[in-house]
């Protein structure tokens, strides 16, 4: 890939050997459960109403719209803590900046995609990042392959986490966005619209740790410390989020980082540019409770929770390789973080 064009995304590589096996994914909306771990839970008194709502086949920013409708406040009143998936059933909190009058019984809100299971006033709008992370209950059908192979991947997973790559779904439909982000830096296209300019810088800034995230893996680094990295707080290495200032690693660290930052100096330039800061992310995604249970020779059910920003993806990639009933829209928004 050349630091002009970026049409396709690259086949960054995985941290284990594959194991061959194969299965389908969201067949049904109720084969991918998440549940949103909140950072708090509402107090009971202020001026916004938190909403806790179970979604069924409807995207975040479509039930934001709804709720901003059903209270007749402005859509940048209604906060959530992060984008779900719409091919799922799911579970999330939302808040609406409703200071005065009578608070309204929410839960008596009808409608066929989604229900609110509970409502409490709080002091704070939800915003993103608001959260923990979120539990995942995931069903795969017609699971293909060796189960030992399988199960062997499961076991590395659940013991040594896997790499905490960006999802697809943060670079849009055939990683479009990374291109679009790219000629927006370069200044071919003006790019109006704030949320479509963060989707953009956002979807540059996330390839580029995916590339040294995958340098790490191609030269035998996964799972292993290299003189001058930064460590997070559980002590694992992390990457660069690129932006302006120094990168703070040394040594070994920073001379791969500075080979990938030079291989899309466009990029990484650009965001300089753009006005983001240096920040750091885990290279590692460790799912916690993670267990799994054989329902059907070819069915497997999963449970385990990521942190928030980490992606189900990133662990599914590693034990098998899944596909997805054909039912692309152009303008879904990304998920799950």
């Amino acid at each position: 890939m050349t630091d002009t064009r970026y049409t396709t995304l690259p086949q960054w590589p995985n941290a284990y050997p594959a194991s061959g096996a194969g299965a389908t994914l969201k067949l049904l909306n109720e084969d991918f459960i998440v549940t949103e771990l909140p950072l708090q839970l509402p107090s009971g008194e202020g001026e916004h109403i938190w909403l806790d709502i179970e979604k069924n086949g409807a995207n975040t920013a479509f039930v934001a719209q709804q709720l901003a409708e059903a209270t007749n406040v402005n859509e940048r009143d209604v906060g959530y803590a992060g984008l779900k998936d719409r091919h799922a059933i799911t579970r999330q909190w939302f808040s609406i900046y409703l200071p005065k009058g009578e608070t309204p019984d929410l839960t008596l809100l009808r409608h066929p995609e989604f229900s609110v299971l509970r409502q409490s006033r709080h002091v704070k709008k939800l915003r993103p990042g608001d959260l923990q992370g979120n539990r995942f209950r995931i069903v795969l059908r017609d699971v293909t392959g060796d189960r030992d192979t399988i199960e062997a991947n499961l076991k590395a997973v659940a013991s040594h986490g896997v790499p905490n790559y960006f999802g697809a779904q943060r670079f849009g439909h055939d990683g479009g966005n990374v291109e679009q982000g790219r000629a927006m830096l370069a200044r071919e296209i003006r790019v109006r619209n704030p949320k479509k300019k963060g989707i953009y810088l956002s979807a540059v800034r996330s390839f580029v740790f995916n590339e040294v995230l995958a340098l790490r893996i191609h030269q035998g680094l996964w799972g292993k410390t290299l003189a001058g990295d930064v460590m997070d707080e559980a002590g694992r290495p992390t990457g660069p989020l690129w932006g302006r200032g120094r990168v703070i690693t040394t040594d070994q660290a920073r001379a791969l980082e500075n080979g990938v930052a030079e291989r899309h100096a466009a990029l990484c330039d650009g965001m300089e540019h753009a006005g983001l800061d240096q920040e750091r992310r885990s290279l590692v995604a460790s799912p916690a409770e993670m267990s799994w249970e054989w329902q059907q020779a070819d069915q497997l059910v999963l449970t385990f929770s990521l942190p928030a920003g980490n992606y189900a993806t990133s662990v599914l990639n590693e034990i098998l390789r899944t596909t997805e009933p054909d039912r692309h829209s152009e303008n879904e928004p990304a998920a799950v973080e």
